[in-house]
């Protein structure tokens, strides 16, 4: 019994030892999230579905990462990764597309904010391109306020102020510049002074009349 008293006395020293850091431990935690609104209720990967209103289908959605959040003021959605929206008349015919690097749709207001390289191809021909644009569809308006250009099938116009309707059939342009195709009948006469480039005033404000759209 002698023999095993040292050793009872060490082990009941670790013991001590050991509890005594356990107990000195602090634990390691995360800070609790606060701002529930920085946490989508829903993320989606490889997105390919149909948007409908009314129980009429409008849009196709494609895109790589698709995040839905109900919390934040307004509620929306967010295409961090880009996202192709193809949109459909009453028919199911397709009659444009959309496509972006990113995109947030407020769902509550009906708006959507597009951002980086921004293209737009409508069914009568017309090409848009920005780094930025606005859609608003409950007032079916679009508009964008840095440099954008326009292409129709008979001119092509640039500016940095652009609205129009969805359709991209009646569109107002700012600070313009552009050309368009005139027939031989409406071409200057050869003199130099007819050929002379002319100043372009870039304060000017031009409503242009765009394709008609024929249902």
């Amino acid at each position: 019994m002698k023999g095993t008293a040292p050793f009872i006395l060490f082990s009941l020293f670790l013991f001590s030892v050991f509890a005594t850091s356990c107990s000195e431990e602090k634990a390691h935690t995360a800070p609790a999230i606060h701002e529930r609104d920085s946490v989508p209720v829903m993320t989606t990967y490889g997105v390919n579905t149909l948007v409908s209103d009314s129980g009429v289908i409008k849009y196709r959605i494609v895109a790589e990462e698709w995040e839905v959040n109900e919390v934040k003021k307004p509620s929306r959605w967010t295409f961090n990764k880009g996202i192709l929206l193809t949109q459909f008349d009453l028919k199911k015919h397709v009659v444009g597309y959309v496509q972006c690097d990113t995109a947030v749709y407020y769902d509550k207001e009906r708006r959507w904010t597009l951002r980086g390289r921004v293209r737009i191809h409508t069914a009568q021909g017309v090409e848009f391109q920005s780094n930025e644009l606005h859609w608003d569809e409950l007032n079916h308006e679009i508009w964008s306020h840095v440099y954008s250009h326009l292409k129709t099938p008979d001119k092509e116009l640039e500016g940095d102020w652009f609205r129009s309707d969805e359709t991209m059939s009646n569109y107002e342009i700012r600070k313009t510049k552009g050309w368009t195709i005139m027939e031989q009948k409406e071409l200057p006469s050869s003199n130099s002074a007819a050929l002379a480039p002319m100043p372009i005033d870039t304060g000017r404000v031009d409503n242009m009349q765009g394709p008609v759209l024929k249902r």
